[in-house]
């Protein structure tokens, strides 16, 4: 049986902290996922006609990108931050808020963590800090 991963707690600012290093990985995520969406018109046909029957540049480049987001994620997530939405650039931070387990949520562009919200609630729920 494999063991659960112990969950990082963070205070606002150790997840402030922490943006040091995830802002330049979600800024990196964002410009392949653009990357990736400027592709697809030339790839999407080609990954149909055949996965394993021809392929071309571009569709090998698609594969080597989409290696490298799983890659970033991992980076991000190994800090002890949740990737929860790589199209809106969103990251939670576990932490313990009035006794009860929330999520500190950043969303990029924004300069610091400035919300939080309860573990169901999502990005929908997200209140200021």
């Amino acid at each position: 049986m494999s063991q659960q991963p112990e969950i990082r707690y963070f205070t606002v600012e150790e997840a402030n902290r922490a943006l040091r290093v995830i802002q330049p990985l979600v800024a990196k995520l964002l410009e392949i996922r653009a990357d990736l969406l400027d592709k697809r018109p030339e790839v999407w046909p080609v990954i149909q006609k055949a996965l394993g029957n021809g392929g071309s540049r571009t569709a090998s480049q698609v594969v080597q990108d989409f290696n490298r987001v799983e890659a970033l994620v991992k980076e991000i997530e190994a800090t002890g931050a949740v990737v929860k939405e790589i199209n809106l650039g969103l990251v939670d931070f576990p932490a313990v808020r009035d006794g009860k387990v929330v999520y500190l949520c950043w969303q990029y562009g924004e300069p610091q963590v400035l919300y939080w919200h309860d573990l169901d609630a999502g990005f929908a729920g997200r209140q200021p800090l």
